[in-house]
């Protein structure tokens, strides 16, 4: 893989949550992204008056072999037509970073507690942010049936499985 590299530098981790690189019932589970102790506790201030959370982390679970670049079926079922790299959610992209929205339950220090963190525990936090509501999509969101059959489950309660 050709490209150029930036550093990023890891700001917190994952705490508790998930485990064992599941594809659906992400819903329900609450974790802890606690942050890397040189940053100061006042770069928190404010976040409590916020709902979500908006979570950039690195797949550091998975492997640079891991990467593809070409078209294939998601979760490899051939019913779902194949789609290129970026159009997938998962680990397989070249910088192997995701975004999730968890919803923020409570903040103790370095420590914001979330609920439907989809990262699992010991995750890698390269960013988050507190979600504005004017900065999320404008207009209808549009997209294929497949996402929607694919992720009927994925918010589903992790206690239903």
């Amino acid at each position: 893989m050709s490209g150029e590299f930036i550093e990023v530098p890891v700001i917190a981790d994952v705490v508790g949550g998930h485990s064992g690189k599941l594809d659906d019932f992400k819903g329900g589970v609450e974790s802890i992204i606690r942050l890397r102790p040189e940053f100061p506790v006042e770069t928190l201030r404010g976040i409590e008056e916020f709902s979500h959370l908006q979570v950039t982390w690195f797949f550091n679970l998975g492997s640079p072999d891991d990467v593809a670049l070409h078209a294939r079926s998601p979760r490899d079922n051939p019913a779902w037509p194949a789609t290129g790299t970026f159009v997938h959610h998962n680990h397989r992209r070249p910088a192997r970073l995701a975004t999730s929205f968890p919803r923020l339950l409570k903040v103790d220090g370095l420590d914001l507690y979330v609920t439907d963190l989809d990262a699992d525990e010991g995750t890698q936090v390269v960013d988050l942010v507190a979600v504005f509501q004017e900065m999320l999509p404008r207009g209808p969101v549009a997209q294929p049936a497949w996402p929607g059959e694919m992720l009927a489950d994925y918010w589903r309660d992790a206690s239903e499985r």
